[in-house]
């Protein structure tokens, strides 16, 4: 009670208490008061309960205490820089609205930097910023429920609306990121992402050199490309809806040499490629399971690129895709192993009604692979003229063609699945 009556007494000795008829008109005056002497007086582990009108940033938060805004007080800043920024342990940031950041990319310019451990950011929303939330070397803190839109700028030259570099342990949840270009991991290990919606970007979530990252249960929609995670050892993507990332080059889920890897009960749906793999050489070190997910929709479903591989595809289902699988080059993901995988293309029967195909699912590669060998037949990819091309082929094989996979035991079933949701 002593901490919050000391918040509460610094704002009204600053002249800060107002009805919401007030901050309406003190919004972007240059007569609002600053926040960071407010912040400056507040004790070690004050808790300082902000009225709900507009103060000026910058402000710099360095010590242990708790900002609560209401979801009503605004900092804006003053177009220069960073707007708010922690550089202590401990803190907490609750129903604060953050706008106004400056528009640099070299000095990463942000609603909310955060420097630190133990921190809780919850119920914020961040408008008109480069950079959303900027964690640099911040350990097991939390994210959560906070709204981060960014600037109206095209997707190339927006800032990452969250960004993790060398932080370690962090939980980012329920969020929810708008116009911004990536939310984009480097160098940080141990963090888990779930439940976050993120639309109108460059890419979904974008990791690089971060091992062990768990992300499940997000939504990722109307981005180039929906997860991208190159060199991170211990993987998990689990539950996630990827939708509509139809740049040219990308796709809903793209793996690069990233050992250890577990894809299990995503949904993958209406994008360029559904998933993109770039693996290791075959072995024990090596694991990848890509299990229950389901590739709908896609222009490909698969694409395997560099080595052979040494995955494990199983109960994955593949519907409506423009082609199912395509490679780069013949060999590549031919180590990769299929098994239970329900495939629409599948001309088997199932005779004695055990859900499995009497025979083994193939996929060749006929004259169909004039587009993938020669980047300039993808325009006519689909047309009238190739498809009557890869059935002459197949009718009667000029050339051996390519076998990109088998499933000895593929599901079968008649029933049909409902459509995505869009």
């Amino acid at each position: 009670m002593r901490r919050r009556l000391v918040g509460c007494l610094f704002a009204a000795m600053l002249g800060v208490a107002g009805t919401a008829d007030a901050a309406a008109q003190n919004t972007q005056s240059t007569t609002a008061p600053a926040l960071q002497p407010l912040l400056d007086a507040a004790p070690e582990g004050a808790r300082l309960a902000l009225a709900p009108i507009t103060y000026r940033g910058p402000a710099v938060i360095r010590r242990r205490m708790e900002l609560d805004g209401g979801g009503r007080a605004r900092i804006e800043g003053d177009g220069h820089g960073s707007v708010l920024a922690v550089a202590a342990d401990g803190v907490v940031l609750r129903g604060l609205v953050i706008a106004g950041s400056g528009p640099s990319h070299d000095r990463v310019d942000a609603g909310l930097v955060l420097q630190g451990r133990g921190h809780q950011v919850l119920d914020n929303r961040l408008d008109d910023v480069l950079f959303g939330i900027h964690l640099q070397g911040v350990q097991d803190s939390l994210v959560a429920r906070n709204r981060v839109h960014g600037k109206p700028l095209p997707p190339g030259l927006r800032g990452d609306a969250l960004r993790l570099w060398n932080s370690r342990g962090n939980r980012i949840e329920d969020n929810r990121f708008e116009r911004a270009r990536d939310l984009t991991l480097i160098n940080s290990a141990d963090n888990t992402l779930a439940r976050n919606h993120f639309t109108d970007g460059r890419y979904g979530l974008h990791a690089v050199f971060s091992p062990r990252l768990v992300a499940r249960g997000n939504r990722f929609e109307h981005t180039g490309t929906g997860i991208v995670v190159l060199y991170s050892p211990g993987l998990r993507l689990a539950g996630n809806h990827v939708a509509h990332s139809g740049a040219a080059g990308g796709a809903g889920i793209v793996v690069k040499e990233s050992n250890d890897a577990e894809v299990v009960g995503n949904e993958v749906l209406h994008n360029a490629v559904g998933m993109k793999l770039d693996t290791p050489p075959a072995g024990a070190a090596h694991r990848l399971v890509v299990r229950g997910n389901r590739f709908a929709h896609n222009a490909i479903g698969l694409f395997f690129y560099g080595e052979a591989g040494s995955g494990e595809f199983s109960d994955n289902r593949f519907e409506h895709n423009l082609t199912t699988v395509a490679i780069s080059a013949p060999g590549a993901g031919a180590g990769h192993r299929f098994t239970g995988n329900r495939w629409d293309e599948y001309q088997g029967f199932d005779r004695d009604g055990d859900g499995t195909g009497d025979l083994a699912h193939e996929v060749l590669l006929f004259a169909d692979r004039l587009w993938m060998e020669l980047p300039m037949a993808g325009f006519f990819r689909a047309s009238p003229a190739l498809e009557l091309l890869d059935f002459l082929e197949r009718l009667a094989p000029f050339t051996s063609p390519t076998r990109v996979l088998i499933d000895p035991r593929p599901r079968y079933s008649t029933t049909p699945h409902p459509e995505p949701s869009r």
